[in-house]
């Protein structure tokens, strides 16, 4: 099992460990309730050093990113953060990313954990261009830092203007004494925040600086769970969950990062599905009977003919209520219609409803 540079201070503050995409990674540290409440209502932190950072540069950089990914990356300026996905032959999703624009001929792009070795001979199967492929995840510590406090707390670490940032832009700055932390204006939770890239040797060091200066804003130390629940709340997809390499872009509520404007891997199959239409959608649902909806079950029409399957479910600990995403036929995904979710046996009624669910 992996560990990141802040696995012996996770043990120390008491976290529950588990084993996570080959990590040993903290699920809790207080609880998933006063984690989850602490991001939406103040500040919270995450160890999530576990994601893979590749950089790729060269004359050809662009031109490599562009036929791999789904969205435009031509758009991108030197401090501008993209969300895209990479796609498969057959126009599956292989991951989900960010691609960071460092420089002219110079980028980062941020993989899921679980997919790291699989994202990285992919991009280097098809890495025809004059472009240079490095895998730095080892090297590399990220701590998200989320919640509505989260600006006022790391202000007092920095003299870069937290504020002025906008949605999706970097900047690399002096942050707790370290010189070229890569502060980010991103996150997966929905709750605001930034997330901060160092090299592993200085990521103690601004872990205690950021406990520190956040500790006057009620700032807790969060795990996994609480990330989990946060960014379901918000219907952002968890890959090996609600996207993986049978789902496409469009059915999976994707279209929005998917550009037709140039050619990447099956953008002709993928524009088919989007004139023909998906034979199935993601969708939210609420509960409306008692009990909570978990990834695999399946999910049934009024008479009892299965119509698809969950792929996320919890209790919102912001709504007090059971919600979920799922795939189900066409017929079914519009919001407002009544759905029945297969739980212990039991087809319990739910309802389609608009996304994000917060």
């Amino acid at each position: 099992m992996k560990q990141t540079a802040l696995t012996h201070i996770h043990r120390s503050l008491g976290a529950k460990m588990v084993p996570f995409a080959g990590y040993e990674m903290p699920v809790q540290y207080e609880g998933l309730i006063v984690e989850h409440h602490a991001v939406r209502q103040a500040v919270g932190v995450f160890d999530v050093s576990h994601m893979g950072e590749f950089l790729i540069q060269g004359p050809e950089a662009l031109d490599l990113i562009q036929s791999l990914t789904t969205n435009d990356a031509s758009k991108l300026y030197p401090g501008k953060v993209q969300y895209s996905c990479m796609t498969n032959d057959q126009g599956g999703i292989v991951d989900d990313l960010l691609v960071y624009m460092l420089a002219e001929n110079s980028y980062m792009l941020v993989v899921n954990a679980s997919n790291i070795e699989k994202d990285f001979l992919w991009i280097q199967s098809r890495n025809i261009y004059d472009a240079q492929l490095t895998d730095v995840s080892d090297q590399t510590s990220l701590l998200a830092v989320q919640g509505p406090k989260a600006t006022e707390a790391l202000q007092t670490l920095t003299d870069v203007q937290l504020g002025t940032m906008g949605y999706y832009t970097f900047v690399k700055g002096r942050m707790a004494d370290v010189d070229d932390v890569i502060i980010s204006a991103t996150g997966y939770t929905g709750a605001g925040g930034f997330e901060l890239y160092v090299p592993n040797q200085a990521a103690e060091h601004l872990w205690r600086a950021v406990l520190e200066a956040g500790q006057a804003y009620g700032i807790k130390p969060c795990g996994l769970g609480a990330r989990d629940t946060l960014r379901l709340e918000k219907a952002f997809c968890l890959y090996g969950n609600d996207i993986d390499d049978t789902t496409n872009p469009i059915e999976a509520g994707l279209g929005w990062i998917t550009k037709f404007t140039k050619t990447f891997t099956a953008s002709e199959i993928i524009r088919q599905i989007k004139e023909k239409g998906p034979s199935r959608r993601l969708v939210g649902f609420e509960m409306i009977d008692r009990g909570i909806p978990r990834q695999h079950y399946s999910i049934h029409d009024a008479e009892g003919h299965s119509i698809g399957h969950v792929t996320s479910g919890t209790q919102s600990p912001t709504l007090g209520k059971a919600i979920g995403l799922g795939y189900v036929s066409i017929a079914y995904s519009d919001p407002g219609t009544e759905i029945f979710i297969d739980i212990r046996g039991k087809h319990l009624r739910a309802k389609v409803v608009k996304t994000p669910f917060l």
